[in-house]
């Protein structure tokens, strides 16, 4: 079986769907295809700007055949690609030809351990491994969260009715967001929140679709999870009691050294050696681990010509998204920018780094077939990057915890207790990053501030000054 098209997407997350509704909008007439492994994709909704060229959206799931007209869908699985002769064949042995090719076949959770079927160790990446989580969260008292990103920090606080030792490499929490002082704001805020009993949570409207799937088929490779992928999940373990009035229990600058099935007629679980930094070690028992520690890119398929890729092993892109083999190009987690960024941009493996390369590779890949010139989006001008932790909203925008600026640079906070947290990175007088905890309004302030260099050393420390609405002079 063969099919053809002038480009071929391959992926069914929010890189290959944005990469995908952008030729449909730029190229309307020509012949597209999306080659997913499920039949749910996840595109970009409610689209609402936080600052001029900052966006906050969900994500949601949609089955393939919702598509529309304009892009055709095929479920399989990509097997080879052969670039110089431009066709790839699938799993299934449909041959595809194609004009141009965009690879955007996301990331893979890390595993702590390489063992391939370790039945006491989650890898949290997608539905299907939510749902596994949730069947054995039903019998367990103790749960081990090995991570300190976002999925890990937000399953830590989420998790009721269970016993949650939290193992995490650095000396605070949510490391990969935010900075010491931030991390403490929230525990502050969350063991408030937890006194004076928990707060009703807003309710999330939207579409759910399951994959039906034949008996013997299991699908392990379905798309990222949404930003607020636990609000949808009962996260209830069946501890009838929990110690420090539900909070996790955090073990800093921690690993696992070694773990073991403890012995038949003990009640199953886990035994695990932590070692911490000191060189002391202490024993554990738990239910099971939940590894939440990132992502690598995932490319398991062959080429014809050897592919380049970067030392983190992703997809080595340039500016427009082309890879070094011709007339292929990719976007997501599955690649690496190979670029030289601008002052305020670097890459980081997220839902919106997503959506800009998909979009940026879709217009890329229009421009080229024909014959125009395109320019790479302002969007990589500043990263920016708008979340939800522990309740509160986050914005973090530029070099927000000083990213490759060595120690060249000083900060500037304020922090109103349990209602907001601000944090300004200035060198040489510039504002260079931000962390913008709570409802601060301040967002397209700092994006003024970053991209115009305005200096900022005649304010001094006032910049923060909560009697100054600084507002009022850079908006």
């Amino acid at each position: 079986m063969s099919r053809e098209c002038v480009f071929l997407v391959v992926g069914g997350g929010i890189a290959g769907v944005s990469c995908s509704e952008t030729l449909a909008i730029c190229q309307p007439s020509a012949s597209i295809l999306l080659l997913t492994e499920s039949s749910i994709v996840k595109s970009v909704t409610n689209l609402v700007p936080v600052a001029r060229y900052l966006y906050k959206f969900d994500v949601r799931e949609q089955n393939v055949s919702e598509m529309g007209a304009t892009v055709d869908t095929l479920v399989d699985q990509l097997e080879h690609i052969n670039s110089s002769e431009h066709w790839v064949r699938t799993r299934e042995g449909v041959v595809i030809r194609y004009r141009y090719l965009c690879l955007c076949t996301g990331g893979a959770p890390k595993l702590f351990s390489s063992a391939p079927d370790e039945a006491r160790i989650i890898g949290i990446r997608d539905t299907d491994s939510v749902l596994e989580l949730q069947r054995r969260l039903a019998a367990a008292k103790d749960v081990m969260i090995l991570g300190n990103g976002g999925i890990a920090s937000e399953l830590a606080y989420e998790l009721k009715n269970v016993n949650v030792h939290w193992v995490v490499k650095d000396s605070h929490i949510s490391a990969t967001f935010v900075d010491p002082g931030a991390a403490e704001f929230f525990q502050l805020a969350r063991k408030e929140v937890k006194d004076e009993g928990s707060t009703p949570k807003t309710a999330i409207k939207r579409m759910r679709y399951d994959e039906l799937l034949p008996k013997d088929q299991d699908n392990k490779h379905g798309a990222a999870l949404g930003p607020d992928w636990h609000r949808t999940y009962d996260l209830s373990g069946a501890a009838e009691t929990i110690g420090d009035n539900g909070l996790p229990k955090i073990y800093y600058k921690s690993h696992i050294e070694e773990y073991q099935e403890r012995e038949p007629g003990t009640g199953g679980g886990l035994n695990i050696k932590l070692g911490h930094e000191d060189g002391s070690f202490e024993q554990l028992t738990c239910d099971f681990i939940v590894s939440a520690t990132g992502v690598q890119p995932r490319h398991e398929y062959t080429t014809d010509a050897p592919m380049k890729f970067s030392e983190d092993g992703g997809i080595s892109v340039d500016e427009m998204m082309r890879t070094n083999l011709p007339d292929v190009y990719a976007a997501g987690d599955v690649c690496t920018a190979a670029w030289s960024p601008a002052p305020h941009w670097f890459q980081m493996r997220l839902w919106t780094q997503a959506r800009q390369m998909g979009s940026m590779a879709g217009r890329s890949m229009a421009a080229v077939s024909e014959g125009e010139t395109v320019y790479q989006d302002f969007c990589f001008e500043l990263f920016g990057h708008v979340t939800q932790l522990f309740g509160y909203p986050v914005v973090l925008l530029g070099r927000f915890n000083g990213q490759d600026l060595g120690r060249d640079y000083e900060i500037l906070v304020r922090c109103t207790r349990n209602k907001e947290y601000i944090k300004f990175v200035l060198q040489n007088g510039r504002l260079r990053g931000a962390i913008l905890i709570g409802d601060t309004d301040l967002a397209e302030t700092c994006e003024n501030l970053m991209l115009n260099g305005i200096d900022l050393e005649p304010f001094g420390d006032d910049i923060l000054n909560p009697d100054i609405d600084i507002e009022d002079y850079f908006d």
